[in-house]
Protein backbone atom coordinates (compact mmCIF):
# COMPACT_ATOMS: atom_id res chain seq x y z
CA UNK A 1 0.00 0.00 0.00
CA UNK A 2 2.81 2.39 0.91
CA UNK A 3 4.74 1.75 -2.31
CA UNK A 4 1.63 2.09 -4.49
CA UNK A 5 0.71 5.38 -2.81
CA UNK A 6 4.31 6.61 -2.93
CA UNK A 7 4.60 6.02 -6.67
CA UNK A 8 1.09 7.27 -7.44
CA UNK A 9 1.57 10.60 -5.66
CA UNK A 10 4.05 11.79 -8.29
CA UNK A 11 4.02 9.43 -11.26
CA UNK A 12 0.31 9.20 -12.03
CA UNK A 13 0.01 13.02 -12.37
CA UNK A 14 3.24 13.00 -14.41
CA UNK A 15 1.89 10.37 -16.82
CA UNK A 16 -1.43 12.24 -17.05
CA UNK A 17 0.48 15.39 -18.00
CA UNK A 18 2.35 13.48 -20.73
CA UNK A 19 -0.94 12.24 -22.20
CA UNK A 20 -2.87 15.51 -21.93
CA UNK A 21 0.02 17.83 -22.75
CA UNK A 22 -0.95 19.92 -19.72
CA UNK A 23 1.89 20.68 -17.31
CA UNK A 24 0.27 22.97 -14.75
CA UNK A 25 -0.75 22.28 -11.18
CA UNK A 26 -2.63 24.33 -8.61
CA UNK A 27 -0.97 25.59 -5.43
CA UNK A 28 -3.03 23.21 -3.28
CA UNK A 29 -2.35 20.36 -5.67
CA UNK A 30 1.37 21.05 -5.51
CA UNK A 31 1.26 21.24 -1.70
CA UNK A 32 -0.62 17.94 -1.49
CA UNK A 33 1.76 16.23 -3.91
CA UNK A 34 4.78 17.51 -1.99
CA UNK A 35 3.35 16.35 1.34
CA UNK A 36 2.34 12.88 0.23
CA UNK A 37 5.63 12.25 -1.59
CA UNK A 38 7.59 13.32 1.49
CA UNK A 39 5.34 11.36 3.84
CA UNK A 40 5.59 8.15 1.82
CA UNK A 41 9.35 8.51 1.37
CA UNK A 42 9.90 9.21 5.06
CA UNK A 43 7.70 6.30 6.09
CA UNK A 44 9.64 4.09 3.67
CA UNK A 45 12.90 5.01 5.45
CA UNK A 46 11.57 3.95 8.84
CA UNK A 47 9.88 0.81 7.50
CA UNK A 48 13.02 -0.36 5.70
CA UNK A 49 14.98 -0.14 8.96
CA UNK A 50 12.23 -2.04 10.78
CA UNK A 51 12.27 -4.69 8.04
CA UNK A 52 16.01 -5.11 8.63
CA UNK A 53 15.28 -5.78 12.30
CA UNK A 54 12.59 -8.26 11.21
CA UNK A 55 15.16 -10.09 9.03
CA UNK A 56 17.61 -10.06 11.95
CA UNK A 57 15.08 -11.73 14.25
CA UNK A 58 14.07 -14.24 11.56
CA UNK A 59 17.65 -15.38 10.93
CA UNK A 60 19.32 -14.93 14.32
CA UNK A 61 16.37 -15.99 16.52
CA UNK A 62 14.21 -18.17 14.25
CA UNK A 63 12.56 -20.20 17.03
CA UNK A 64 11.56 -17.08 18.94
CA UNK A 65 10.48 -15.16 15.82
CA UNK A 66 6.69 -15.72 16.25
CA UNK A 67 6.94 -14.47 19.85
CA UNK A 68 9.20 -11.47 19.25
CA UNK A 69 7.48 -10.34 16.03
CA UNK A 70 3.93 -11.02 17.12
CA UNK A 71 0.91 -9.26 15.62
CA UNK A 72 0.85 -6.55 18.26
CA UNK A 73 4.51 -5.66 17.68
CA UNK A 74 4.01 -5.59 13.91
CA UNK A 75 1.03 -3.24 14.24
CA UNK A 76 3.00 -0.94 16.55
CA UNK A 77 5.98 -0.89 14.15
CA UNK A 78 3.76 -0.14 11.15
CA UNK A 79 1.79 2.56 12.98
CA UNK A 80 4.96 4.15 14.39
CA UNK A 81 6.53 4.26 10.93
CA UNK A 82 3.49 5.96 9.43
CA UNK A 83 3.22 8.49 12.26
CA UNK A 84 6.94 9.36 12.04
CA UNK A 85 6.79 9.72 8.25
CA UNK A 86 3.62 11.81 8.18
CA UNK A 87 4.69 14.15 10.99
CA UNK A 88 8.15 14.89 9.57
CA UNK A 89 6.62 15.48 6.12
CA UNK A 90 4.08 17.89 7.63
CA UNK A 91 6.85 19.92 9.31
CA UNK A 92 8.87 20.14 6.07
CA UNK A 93 5.88 20.97 3.85
CA UNK A 94 4.47 23.67 6.12
CA UNK A 95 7.90 25.28 6.57
CA UNK A 96 8.40 25.52 2.78
CA UNK A 97 4.87 26.69 1.92
CA UNK A 98 5.18 29.63 4.32
CA UNK A 99 8.01 31.11 2.25
CA UNK A 100 7.42 33.73 -0.44
CA UNK A 101 7.89 32.76 -4.08
CA UNK A 102 9.06 35.49 -6.44
CA UNK A 103 9.43 35.82 -10.18
CA UNK A 104 8.44 32.82 -12.26
CA UNK A 105 6.52 29.88 -10.82
CA UNK A 106 7.87 27.19 -13.13
CA UNK A 107 9.11 24.12 -11.26
CA UNK A 108 12.02 22.49 -13.09
CA UNK A 109 10.93 18.97 -12.18
CA UNK A 110 8.31 16.41 -13.13
CA UNK A 111 6.65 16.76 -9.71
CA UNK A 112 6.41 19.21 -6.82
CA UNK A 113 9.61 17.91 -5.27
CA UNK A 114 10.56 19.94 -2.21
CA UNK A 115 14.10 20.84 -3.34
CA UNK A 116 12.80 21.99 -6.75
CA UNK A 117 10.09 24.13 -5.13
CA UNK A 118 12.64 25.61 -2.74
CA UNK A 119 14.58 26.98 -5.73
CA UNK A 120 11.63 29.32 -6.48
CA UNK A 121 11.83 31.02 -3.09
CA UNK A 122 13.33 34.52 -3.01
CA UNK A 123 13.72 34.93 0.77
CA UNK A 124 16.24 33.49 3.21
CA UNK A 125 15.82 29.70 3.36
CA UNK A 126 18.50 28.93 5.96
CA UNK A 127 15.98 27.97 8.69
CA UNK A 128 14.04 25.68 6.35
CA UNK A 129 17.26 24.10 5.13
CA UNK A 130 18.31 23.49 8.75
CA UNK A 131 14.96 21.82 9.51
CA UNK A 132 15.29 19.66 6.41
CA UNK A 133 18.88 18.73 7.30
CA UNK A 134 17.92 17.60 10.81
CA UNK A 135 14.99 15.54 9.53
CA UNK A 136 17.09 14.09 6.71
CA UNK A 137 19.82 13.00 9.13
CA UNK A 138 17.23 11.35 11.38
CA UNK A 139 15.51 9.56 8.49
CA UNK A 140 18.45 8.58 6.29
CA UNK A 141 21.85 8.11 8.03
CA UNK A 142 20.30 7.10 11.38
CA UNK A 143 17.95 4.49 9.93
CA UNK A 144 20.74 3.36 7.58
CA UNK A 145 22.93 2.79 10.65
CA UNK A 146 20.24 0.58 12.20
CA UNK A 147 20.06 -1.41 8.97
CA UNK A 148 23.85 -1.84 8.87
CA UNK A 149 23.92 -3.02 12.50
CA UNK A 150 21.16 -5.54 11.78
CA UNK A 151 23.00 -6.88 8.75
CA UNK A 152 26.30 -7.19 10.64
CA UNK A 153 24.56 -9.57 13.05
CA UNK A 154 22.76 -11.30 10.17
CA UNK A 155 25.99 -11.84 8.21
CA UNK A 156 27.89 -13.14 11.23
CA UNK A 157 25.06 -15.58 11.91
CA UNK A 158 24.89 -16.73 8.28
CA UNK A 159 28.62 -17.43 8.20
CA UNK A 160 28.19 -19.76 11.18
CA UNK A 161 25.66 -21.88 9.27
CA UNK A 162 27.45 -25.07 8.26
CA UNK A 163 25.30 -26.15 5.29
CA UNK A 164 25.44 -24.39 1.92
CA UNK A 165 21.66 -24.77 1.52
CA UNK A 166 21.13 -23.07 4.87
CA UNK A 167 23.35 -20.16 3.90
CA UNK A 168 21.62 -19.85 0.54
CA UNK A 169 18.19 -19.79 2.18
CA UNK A 170 19.33 -17.15 4.66
CA UNK A 171 20.81 -14.95 1.91
CA UNK A 172 17.66 -15.26 -0.20
CA UNK A 173 15.62 -14.09 2.80
CA UNK A 174 17.53 -10.79 2.77
CA UNK A 175 18.26 -10.35 -0.94
CA UNK A 176 15.14 -8.40 -1.96
CA UNK A 177 15.23 -6.14 1.09
CA UNK A 178 18.94 -5.45 0.73
CA UNK A 179 18.54 -4.60 -2.97
CA UNK A 180 15.82 -2.06 -2.22
CA UNK A 181 17.86 -0.60 0.65
CA UNK A 182 20.89 -0.03 -1.59
CA UNK A 183 18.83 1.57 -4.38
CA UNK A 184 16.64 3.67 -2.10
CA UNK A 185 19.25 4.91 0.36
CA UNK A 186 21.99 5.31 -2.25
CA UNK A 187 19.89 7.66 -4.38
CA UNK A 188 18.12 9.43 -1.49
CA UNK A 189 21.40 10.15 0.30
CA UNK A 190 22.97 11.52 -2.88
CA UNK A 191 19.89 13.72 -3.41
CA UNK A 192 19.36 15.23 0.04
CA UNK A 193 22.86 15.21 1.53
CA UNK A 194 24.95 16.21 -1.48
CA UNK A 195 27.20 19.30 -1.17
CA UNK A 196 25.53 22.57 -2.16
CA UNK A 197 28.23 23.11 -4.80
CA UNK A 198 26.85 20.11 -6.71
CA UNK A 199 23.57 21.30 -8.16
CA UNK A 200 22.32 19.56 -11.29
CA UNK A 201 18.56 19.54 -11.75
CA UNK A 202 18.76 16.87 -14.46
CA UNK A 203 20.65 14.52 -12.13
CA UNK A 204 18.11 15.29 -9.38
CA UNK A 205 15.26 14.32 -11.71
CA UNK A 206 16.90 11.01 -12.59
CA UNK A 207 17.67 10.32 -8.92
CA UNK A 208 14.04 11.02 -7.98
CA UNK A 209 12.93 8.55 -10.65
CA UNK A 210 15.08 5.83 -9.03
CA UNK A 211 14.07 6.24 -5.39
CA UNK A 212 10.50 7.35 -6.12
CA UNK A 213 9.66 4.92 -8.92
CA UNK A 214 12.12 2.08 -9.32
CA UNK A 215 12.46 1.00 -5.69
CA UNK A 216 8.69 0.80 -5.03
Amino acid sequence: FLDIWYTSSAFIPMLANFVSGKNTISFLGCAAQMYFSLAMGSTECVLLSMMAYDRYVAICNPLRYPIIMNKSVCVQIAAGSWVAGCLTALVETVSVLQLSVCGHNTINHFACEILAVLKLVCVDTSMVELIMLVITILLLPMTMLLICISYVFILSNILRISSVDGQSKAFSTCAAHLTVVILFYGTALSMYLKPSAIDSQEIDKFTALVYGGLTP
